[in-house]
């Protein structure tokens, strides 16, 4: 199954709006359909009217230059729904450096970083602006940039955008809604189609199917069949996109609300194995005589799982791990001759392929580091359950986790899928123990900074020595009795130390 698919494809020769008509007007649309309609508009007309008093104020001012304005494209959709933020995006025929006269004199600050593509940023009284000319974009098959060239319609400017319910506009200040493509139905009907054929879509820009898996996370929709079988047919194309541009999409995918929805996805269009090639490959073949869990699925309720334990928003290190945790397995399967199927040290090969991945995939080096240690780590918890753990196991847990001891929490909480209702009880309760002497020694020895009884001045006093590889020495050693036995005292570690250097001369 591929997430949830519409059954119908593109409507061929559906008219659309193609005009500038009012906001309230609706047509071509079933009773149902009008129902639909007739609510999101409601929900739009009330989210512009928040936002007039910029959008129109911006709107005049390029109406007393002589260029048009629109809100258009993501913004509109969000208005239909009625959850437009502060990221407002505008079209206009001014040319970039007509926006930036425009734009410079009235709003509080003005960026050019998306110039070179015809977009102007802006800050005006808490809302983010950007505003970018009527423009087409195409991917030469050679080239990982777009060539970008300008329009003179709204209209020739939409048939360029991803999806029909990013191609709708409303010209400003007058409120005439724009929608040549029938987006109004579309969204109604929640569904993404492409306002022209989806294969002169994606080989314009073949990130956006990637971006149809994102908003079908997003914004839970259909994706239409017509739609699906084209991101099938071309998902080598995603090739010649840059890894910074698949990251960035990938992430939005993850951090949405239902990610599983659009991972499922581009894992059936096999986008995936080219992006992102660790997740189908956890598609294990089974049989009845080596049954194991299905590492796939396992993967997708464990990322499930950890966005549902999220205190503060969410967190792109956790859901990450959690959706890697486990990709080592198919590297370390081995059918053991008493018909067990194992995983030995899956978690350290999983290690080095998240680090490996997320660097192809251009991640700053503190995200590799903090998401590769939590999949090194996952499975550290399950040797104490079998209540072996001294004081010291618990320190060296702590120590490893270091920062990232809270999201190690979740991930090792959310690992936990089996429907076995007791097992999976005992497996909370014995983590709740360990969360609890944890906490205990954590008020009773500092836990959250682990250091030796002695820094390295006073290693320096008690040996009678300067700086140097010794004192570092000196240093591992202490901190090794102090994971092993806790807080000793300043005296027991200066007796100690010197016994060290004793043996060591």
């Amino acid at each position: 199954m591929i997430g949830r698919v519409s059954q119908g494809g593109t409507k061929p020769g559906r008219p659309g709006r193609s005009g500038h008509v009012p906001f309230s007007v609706v047509s071509n649309a079933n009773e149902d359909s009008s129902r639909a309609l007739t609510q999101v508009q409601h929900r739009a007309v009330s989210e512009l009217l928040r936002v007039s008093p910029v959008a129109d104020d911006l709107a005049r001012r390029f109406q007393d230059a002589g260029f048009s304005l629109a809100l258009v494209g993501g913004s509109v959709r969000d208005a239909l729904l009625g959850r437009l933020g502060n990221d407002l995006d505008f079209t206009t025929d001014a040319r970039p450096e007509a926006v930036l006269k425009i734009v410079r004199p009235w709003a509080d600050s003005v960026w050019e970083v998306g110039i070179a593509f015809g977009t102007v940023g802006a800050q005006k009284d808490g809302y983010q602006i950007e505003v970018t000319t009527y423009r087409s974009e195409a991917y030469d098959r050679t080239s990982r940039k777009p060539e970008v060239s300008y329009g003179d319609s709204i209209e020739e400017d939409l048939v360029r955008r991803d999806f029909t319910v990013n191609a709708m506009a409303v010209a400003l200040p007058q409120k005439d809604f724009i929608d040549p493509h029938g987006g109004l139905e579309d969204l109604a009907e929640r569904v993404l189609r492409t306002p022209g054929t989806p294969e002169e879509s994606f080989s314009d820009d073949p990130l956006r199917m990637l971006r149809a898996a994102r908003f079908a996370a997003q914004l839970d929709f259909d994706v239409a069949t017509d739609v699906v079988t084209a991101m099938t047919e071309m998902a080598g194309r995603i090739e010649i996109v840059s890894a910074e541009r698949v990251r960035e999409e990938l992430n939005k995918l993850l951090l949405s609300a239902n990610p599983r929805t659009g991972l499922a996805l581009l894992v059936d269009t096999g986008l995936a194995q080219q992006v992102l090639p660790e997740l189908p490959a956890l598609r294990l073949e089974s049989d009845e005589h080596h049954r194991h869990k299905d590492v796939y699925e396992h993967s997708l309720t464990v990322l499930e799982q950890a966005i549902d334990l999220e205190e503060d928003g969410p967190d792109l290190v956790l859901r990450l791990a959690a959706l890697l945790h486990d990709i080592g397995k198919p590297r370390t399967r081995r059918f053991e001759k008493d018909g067990r199927v194992s995983f030995h040290h899956h978690e350290v090969v999983g290690a080095k392929m998240v680090k490996k991945r997320m660097a192809e995939l251009k991640y700053s080096n503190e995200m590799v580091k903090d998401v590769s240690k939590l999949v090194e780590l996952h499975l550290r918890f399950h040797g104490y359950g079998d209540g072996e753990w001294t004081d010291s196991a618990v320190r060296r847990y702590v120590r490893d986790a270091g920062p990232l001891l809270e999201r190690l929490h979740k991930l090792t909480r959310s690992d936990c899928t089996t429907r076995n209702k007791r097992k999976a009880a005992a497996l909370s309760r014995t983590y709740d123990g360990l969360e609890e002497r944890i906490a205990q020694l954590q008020e009773q020895e500092e836990l959250d900074a682990i250091r030796p009884d002695l820094d390295g001045n006073e290693i320096m006093e008690t040996l009678g020595v300067g700086p140097g590889p010794v004192i570092g020495k000196a240093y591992a050693f202490l901190l090794e009795l102090r994971l092993e036995h806790g807080p000793m005292g300043h005296d027991v570690a200066v007796e100690k130390l010197k016994k060290w250097w004793a043996a060591q001369t």
